[in-house]
C-alpha cells in the first residue's frame, strides 16, 4: 500500500468538509444574507435541541451493543486522556501568553476539546469508500466505524458539556467580577473628592481591599486566624472541593446531546427494546427512522454553521497572534504526537485489541481540531464570542493540512 494511496484516501474527506463549509461562508456574505447571524443562531439551537441528540441516539442505538461496548472501553479513557493533556497544554498557552482572563477558559477549551463526534462522523464513512485503506471491507469498515465514532460523539458531548462548559462559566464569572470592581472604583473616587470636607475616606484602606477582593473569595472561609488555630490539610482539602462542587452546574451534564447519548445506550444494550425497535422486521422501527432522518440533518447544518462563523473571524477583533499560535502548536503537533505514545503504549501492554479502525479511530481523536459547541458555550456566556470566531477561523483553515497529514501517518502506523 503506497504512501501516495494512504494521502489520496486522506485528504477526500477533508476536502467535502471545506467543500460545504465553503457554501456556508458564501451564504453568510452580507450580499447573500441567507445565513446571517440571527439565521445562525436559530440554525444552532435547533442542531443543539434537535439534531444533535436525535444523531447520536440514532448511531448509538444501530451500532452499540453489550459486546460492542466490551471491546471499546479504552475509548472513554482515551477521550478523558486528550482532554486531560489538551487541558494542561492550554495552562501552558495561557502562562506563556499571557492570555486576558476572559479568554482563559476559551484557551483551555479549545486545547481541551477536539471536534470528536462531527468531524469523525463526515471522515470516517468517506475513508471506508476509498481504495488504499488497511480498514478491510468498505461495508464493514462503514458499519463499525460510525459505531466508533457514534460512541466518540456521545463521549465526548459529556465530557464537553461537564469540563469545558464549567470552565468557560468560570473564568466568565470571574471576569465579569472584576469589570464590576473596575467600574465601582471610579464612582467611589468621585464621591470621595465631592465630600471634600471629610478628613478621612469612607472605607479604610484594609476594609477596601477586602472589599475588592471579596469576588475570589466568596465561598471561601476564613484562612487566617488569631492566635494559634490551625487548618489541617483535610479541611483545607474539602473546602476547595465543596468550593469546586459549588461552582460546577451539574445540570449541563443532562445538555441534549447528552441525553439523546443516554437513550441510544439504552436501546442498544437492552436486547428486548433493541428487537422492537432495530432493525427491517421491529414493530417500532418507525421511531427509529424518524429519528435517523433527523439525524441526518446534522452534519450538513452544523458544517453550514462553521463556515459561517469561520467569514464571521475574518470580521472579528484583533487576537494575540501569539495565542492562536499556542494553540495550534498545541492541538496540530503536541496532541497528535503525544497521542501516538499513548495509542502504541496501551496496544503494546494489551488494553486495545488490534483492529485498524479502531487504532486508527483513537489516534485521530488527538489530531482533530476544537469542537464547535466551544462557540456555543461562549455564545450562552458572552465571554470571548468574537475571539471564539478568530481561533476557529485559523484552526479549521489549518485543520485541512492537519488532518491529511496526520491520518496519512496513522494509516501509515496501523497499516
Amino acid at each position: 500500500m503506497g504512501l501516495l494511496d494512504l494521502f489520496i484516501a486522506a485528504s477526500i474527506p477533508v476536502l467535502k468538509v471545506l467543500l460545504v463549509t465553503a457554501v456556508g461562508s458564501f451564504l453568510a456574505l452580507d450580499h447573500v444574507n441567507i445565513l446571517g447571524e440571527d439565521a445562525r443562531k436559530h440554525l444552532n439551537n435547533i442542531v443543539f435541541f434537535v439534531f444533535n441528540p436525535a444523531l447520536v441516539s440514532s448511531n448509538l442505538a444501530k451500532t452499540i451493543t453489550y459486546e460492542s461496548m466490551v471491546k471499546l472501553w479504552f475509548m472513554p479513557f482515551n477521550i478523558l486522556i486528550t482532554f486531560i493533556i489538551g487541558s494542561v497544554l492550554g495552562w501552558l498557552v495561557i502562562q506563556i501568553t499571557r492570555a486576558p482572563r476572559h479568554m482563559r477558559g476559551l484557551i483551555v477549551g479549545c486545547c481541551a476539546a477536539g471536534n470528536l463526534g462531527n468531524m469523525l462522523l463526515i471522515i470516517i464513512p468517506a475513508v471506508c469508500k476509498e481504495k488504499g485503506t488497511p480498514f478491510g471491507a468498505p461495508d464493514v469498515c462503514h458499519t463499525y466505524g460510525l459505531a466508533y465514532a457514534s460512541l466518540s460523539m456521545a463521549i465526548g458531548a459529556i465530557y464537553l458539556w461537564s469540563f469545558v462548559y464549567n470552565i468557560v462559566r468560570i473564568y466568565s464569572s470571574k471576569s465579569s467580577k472584576e469589570v464590576e470592581i473596575n467600574v465601582s472604583k471610579p464612582s467611589r473616587e468621585i464621591s470621595t473628592s465631592q465630600l471634600g470636607s471629610c478628613e478621612e475616606p469612607l472605607l479604610s484602606s484594609k476594609d477596601s481591599t477586602i472589599s475588592e477582593d471579596h469576588a475570589d473569595q466568596i465561598a471561601l472561609p476564613q484562612t487566617r486566624f488569631e492566635g494559634k488555630s490551625k487548618v489541617t490539610v483535610s479541611d483545607q482539602i474539602k473546602q476547595h472541593l465543596g468550593k469546586f462542587f459549588k461552582k460546577i452546574n451539574l445540570k449541563k451534564l443532562f445538555a441534549p446531546s447528552t441525553i439523546g447519548a443516554i437513550v441510544g445506550f439504552i436501546i442498544g444494550l437492552v436486547p428486548q427494546i433493541r428487537s422492537s425497535m432495530i432493525g427491517d422486521a421491529a414493530p417500532l422501527r418507525v421511531i427509529q427512522d424518524s429519528v435517523s432522518l433527523l439525524g441526518d440533518g446534522a452534519i450538513p447544518a452544523l458544517t453550514l454553521i462553521m463556515g459561517g462563523n469561520l467569514l464571521k473571524g475574518l470580521k472579528g477583533p484583533g487576537i494575540s497572534k501569539l495565542i492562536i499560535v499556542g494553540i495550534i502548536i498545541a492541538r496540530y503537533i503536541a496532541l497528535p504526537l503525544i497521542g501516538i505514545l499513548v495509542v502504541k503504549g496501551a496496544l503494546h501492554i494489551g488494553l486495545v485489541h488490534s483492529n485498524p479502525l479502531y487504532q486508527f479511530i483513537l489516534l485521530i481523536q488527538f489530531a482533530l481540531p476544537p469542537a464547535m459547541n466551544i462557540g456555543t458555550i461562549t455564545q450562552l456566556f458572552g465571554a470571548g464570542e468574537s475571539e471564539c470566531s478568530v481561533i476557529m477561523l485559523w484552526t479549521y483553515a489549518l485543520a485541512s493540512i492537519s488532518l491529511t497529514f496526520w491520518s496519512t501517518v496513522f494509516m501509515w502506523l496501523v497499516s
